[in-house]
């Protein structure tokens, strides 16, 4: 049985014992998300996975066991919007606001 993709989960990671320049730390977390096969989005501030609820706590949990096999400090922030039935939301929502403003929005 396929999962629903019904749940976007926006999320950053970042460790707080390793300098100010902790890119070569956050971009292992995206090799996972990538790795992972499911649909992602990355921003300046973090990154929006769409998946069951499952298949993306799967890929926090991970996340979090690559960076805490090296680091002592980690900051985490969590955001999930779950919506029974809908999936392709990662850019149906951005289409959505498009529509009502009558034009595209910087991607």
């Amino acid at each position: 049985m396929t999962q629903e993709k019904n749940v976007l989960m926006e999320f950053s990671m970042t460790p707080l014992d390793k300098g100010e320049s902790v890119s070569q730390y956050v971009s292992r977390s995206l090799d996972i998300v990538d790795k992972s096969g499911l649909e992602y989005r990355l921003n300046p501030m973090g990154t929006v996975v769409e998946g069951s609820w499952d298949q993306v706590l799967e890929v926090l949990t991970a996340c979090h066991e690559k960076m805490s096999s090296d680091c002592n400090r980690i900051s985490v922030s969590i955001k999930i919007d779950y919506r029974k039935g809908k999936n392709g939301r990662l850019l149906s929502k951005i289409g959505s606001v498009e529509k009502h403003l009558g034009r595209p929005v910087q991607k």
